[in-house]
């Protein structure tokens, strides 16, 4: 008895620490939780690399060549593309269509910018306003072109419409050059105003609500919230706005396409390019084509970044 009780009251010794854990161990999971964004990844990449990168690099190597679209071989031509786009000056002539669209971008983005101001605010029915602004942009750009082909028509419901309202209902809209081309810029701020009220809204919408209280109780009114508040803080998307619209402006193709085909006066600089290479099998001057407006497009966009620069808005 007194032995075991001896034995009981020694001291237990420290049981020995542990040793580290291996390194492989704790480097495999932090390595798999490194790479696994990069997996994610891998599907997009190869998207944008197939489908962006790869036609894009395909198209400078055809804009040097003489090729027709058809043949399996081509002929190294230099630079002969770029001096016949340079001496033929009538391929450019098509930019001065992009002035109805440049002029109607200016209509968009200012109605954009109300609807998105006045639904920003407590309005009844402002749900449904949302849906019917950006619900456009939704459709399908070649159904809108069909839909507003048979509206523009002879006798088709736009003239139907003045004839109920007591004016001349018989009007070819897509007959002349001018009247076609506001029609179809006239389409395309009706196609892409929801885009752009989109934007502002968010932006709108992204602004602290304590500003407007504050405003508010300082006796501010609508218009001085909007001068003071909303447009300074919405100024890079509307920097954005703008730079889109001016790049979609000179490269207007799908609505005047399947509207009139370039009739009338109303082709744009991309339905010349498409023709180029579809219908007279200039595969090669069509590439040129697409680089220069490209490049048209970076050096607009530049251009635009310097003269308005996206500095940091800070209201609070």
């Amino acid at each position: 008895m007194a032995d075991t009780t001896r034995r009981a009251a020694l001291p237990v010794p420290p049981a020995a620490p542990a040793g580290p854990a291996p390194p492989t161990a704790a480097r495999r999971p932090r390595r798999w939780r490194d790479l696994t964004p990069w997996l994610f990844l891998i599907a997009p990449l190869v998207l944008l690399i197939v489908f962006t990168y790869a036609p894009i690099v395909n198209m400078v190597a055809y804009s040097f060549t003489d090729w027709d679209g058809v043949s399996p071989e081509l002929r190294w031509t230099g630079a002969e593309n770029y001096a016949e786009l340079v001496t033929r000056p009538e391929l450019f002539e098509v930019f001065f269509v992009s002035g109805y669209y440049l002029a109607a971008s200016v209509v968009q983005i200012g109605a954009a910018l109300y609807f998105a101001t006045v639904l920003s605010f407590n309005v009844r029915f402002r749900g449904f306003f949302k849906g019917v602004l950006f619900f456009p942009y939704l459709i399908n750009g070649v159904a809108i072109g069909f839909v507003f082909l048979y509206f523009f028509q002879d006798g088709g419901t736009l003239d139907a419409i003045l004839s109920l309202l007591g004016y001349d209902g018989d009007r070819a809209w897509l007959g002349s050059p001018t009247s076609a081309n506001v029609s179809l810029a006239g389409v395309s701020v009706w196609r892409y105003l929801g885009l752009n009220f989109v934007l502002f809204l968010g932006a709108i919408q992204s602004i602290p609500g304590e500003l407007y209280e504050a405003a508010e109780l300082d006796g501010a009114n609508r218009w001085q919230q909007f001068r003071h508040i909303i447009a300074p803080g919405i100024r890079p998307v509307l920097g954005l706005s703008v730079i889109l619209s001016v790049s979609g402006s000179l490269s207007v193709f799908e609505i005047p396409y399947v509207m009139t085909g370039g009739a009338t006066g109303t082709e744009t600089f991309v339905i010349q390019t498409v023709k180029l290479a579809f219908q007279f099998n200039k595969t090669g001057l069509a590439s040129a084509a697409a680089v220069v407006l490209l490049l048209i497009i970076l050096a607009v966009t530049w251009v635009q970044r310097r003269l308005v620069p996206d500095d940091k808005v800070d209201l609070v």
